[in-house]
């Protein structure tokens, strides 16, 4: 069926039911940001990929909000579709719930999956449409029966992680959480969150490409923990050792039963991550504090164990990438190289490393113009061939049993110019100065991200991204809850967060530049005038240094640019042979 009969089959299910807007939001029961095949609606519907964006559908306009990450993409992939991209002003914002709002009066019927929509969505569609008259129903499925040959749920075996390797059990998470929900007053707790559930029962799984999760639902009370998994995906010694730990494993589908029939008097959900259909569900009698999951905050903080594991993994990710640009450098010139062979290739060194387990997000090798596109994905169709000149951006990550990498390089192929020189290396001062910065215990996201834009807001250029996000411990690659963006987001960054810090210029129709290193806050020094901190980076890959105009950078930029070359020098050349410890050694030659 393309695209457009699929339109045409839901506008009929839509006239069938009396339905005249029908919302179709990216995301699974899990509110997740990558989903397994069977969740990945719009896809399916309008044959857009990205991982952002809500489809919404009317008898006579069928639209695509997504942000400008996705605007080129987007026209490409819906061409013929039937539907047409309508351009965010702001990223994650619910901007099609205004567009209603003007495009419908009252007693029309707006309508949703409860399944696919997170309880802070569907607020948001029902706080501002149904005090103008509009009916709101967000139990309405309409893909189910029209969707053939669905992808049915995964069957893949989960498995546990040993405390040698997570640092902290199950039985001792299980603690901190009660704890947090004894702070708030509140009898039980509600977990959709599939990241949450991985760290709070030290299991793990490949339900969803790039992210080592499983489907699952947990309930949390102070003497009880109940973990919602699909039967047969854990194995007698798995379920023994959590029962052990003081939790017991139901059946996937019983997670509805048991809260249909809760008897507590108060429960905690996180409104970005829980759907719905799930807070729809709880008894009226029960009251429902909306907060973040406590498990994301003690998530974030990387405990000794973690931390030591992930200093190991990033040395693996440095031997791959040390090998991939090597490669890269020694093949470009033949004519045969392109954007996908090249990420099928750096996958494949990723996979001779110990403990590697999955790429952590689809790899972005954007060359020339593409490298503009910050989340671009090559396809077939549109992928450049690779030449000896121009600018290359490799945006890649890697899954490993001992951490989660993210790393961003751009390298010319040759032909510099100029402009791109200038370019790189304002980026390159933004990524020297966010990861050099010192700052007071209490700090906020939002003021290194400031730190980091200032090179680049003082010759007026900037980036629409942020400037960072939290990373998981072999989990997922987007991490909260705090982040280094210009949003006001009231999370201080404590020790042991690792965030990225990836700051970037993009010039639509000429080239992209984004240099991201990954960073683990530390204490640095406590004295008469406060409590300060720093960063320790962690990613260890050679910064090219052939497209950076010294002239521009101040002698503590380039004191730390040559520091950092000459120690992930040291780091890998143990790891490599001789041809790449003398490849390796030239590009860390300080400058």
């Amino acid at each position: 069926m393309k695209h457009i009969e699929k339109l045409a089959a839901i506008r009929q299910l839509m006239t069938k039911n009396n339905i005249d807007a029908y919302i179709i939001p990216s995301s699974d029961p899990h509110i997740s940001e990558y989903l397994p095949e069977h969740y990945r609606c719009i896809s399916w519907t309008s044959g857009f990929t990205g991982s952002a964006g809500t489809l919404v559908i009317t008898q006579d306009f069928a639209g695509l909000w997504t942000d400008s990450r996705y605007f080129v993409q987007a026209n490409q992939q819906l061409a013929g579709s039937g539907f047409e991209l309508v351009k965010l002003k702001v990223q994650h914002a619910a901007e099609y719930v205004s567009w209603l709002a003007e495009e419908f009066t009252a007693e029309s019927t707006i309508a949703f999956d409860g399944n696919l929509a997170s309880l802070l969505v569907a607020n948001t569609v029902k706080q501002t449409l149904e005090p103008l008259g509009l009916k709101v129903n967000g139990h309405v499925d309409l893909l189910g029966s029209i969707w053939e040959n669905r992808p049915s749920l995964p069957t893949n075996p989960a498995y546990l992680l040993p405390i040698e390797i997570t640092g902290k059990s199950t039985a001792d998470k299980l603690a901190e959480v009660r704890a947090e929900l004894k702070k708030a007053h509140v009898a039980s707790h509600l977990i959709s969150s599939l990241d949450d559930i991985a760290w709070l029962f030290n299991i793990r799984g490949t339900d969803v490409n790039c992210n080592p999760v499983v489907l699952s639902f947990a309930y949390v009370t102070q003497t009880a923990a109940f973990l919602f998994i699909a039967d047969g995906k854990l194995n007698e010694e798995s379920i023994t050792t959590l029962k052990t730990a003081g939790v017991e494993v139901k059946s996937y589908n019983k997670v509805y039963q048991l809260i249909e029939n809760l008897e507590v008097n108060s429960i905690l959900l996180d409104p970005k991550r829980t759907c719905f259909a799930v807070y729809d569900s709880i008894p009226n009698n029960i009251k429902i504090t909306e907060a973040l999951n406590p498990s994301n905050l003690l998530k974030a903080v990387k405990n000794e164990v973690e931390l030591a594991h992930t200093r190991e993994a990033m040395i693996n990710d440095g031997v791959a990438l040390t090998k991939f640009f090597k490669w890269l450098e020694e093949n470009v010139a033949t004519g045969t190289l392109s954007e996908i062979s090249i990420a099928e290739k750096l996958q494949g060194f990723r996979e001779e490393q110990p403990g590697f387990k999955d790429i952590s997000f689809d790899t972005i090798a954007g060359y020339k113009d593409h490298g503009a596109l910050p989340h671009y994905k090559a396809e077939p169709e549109f992928e450049y061939q690779l030449e000896p000149k121009g600018l290359l951006l490799v945006d890649s990550g890697g899954q490993y049993l001992t951490g989660t990498t993210d790393i961003t390089r751009v390298v010319s192929l040759g032909e510099m110019t100029a402009e791109e020189k200038e370019d790189y290396t304002l980026v390159l001062k933004g990524t020297i100065d966010g990861s050099r910065a010192v700052f007071t215990t209490g700090t906020r996201g939002y003021q290194i991200d400031a730190i980091t834009r200032q090179p680049l807001l003082a010759t007026k250029r900037n980036y629409g991204h942020g400037t960072g996000h939290g990373v998981g411990f072999f989990l997922n690659v987007h991490e909260g809850p705090h982040v280094f963006n210009g949003t006001a987001t009231d999370i201080p960054i404590l020790v042991g967060m690792i965030t990225s810090i990836e700051p970037g210029l993009y010039r639509e129709g000429k080239h992209g530049i984004r240099i991201e290193n990954l960073v683990a806050a530390k204490n640095l020094e406590s004295n008469q005038f406060g409590d300060f901190m720093d960063f320790e980076t962690l990613t260890v890959c050679y910064i090219d240094t052939d497209l950076v105009e010294k002239s521009i950078l101040h002698t503590e930029h380039i004191d730390w640019l040559n520091n950092y070359n000459e120690w992930v020098f040291e780091k890998l050349a143990p790891r490599l042979n001789e041809d790449e410890k003398i490849w390796l050694r030239k590009k860390t030659k300080a400058i």
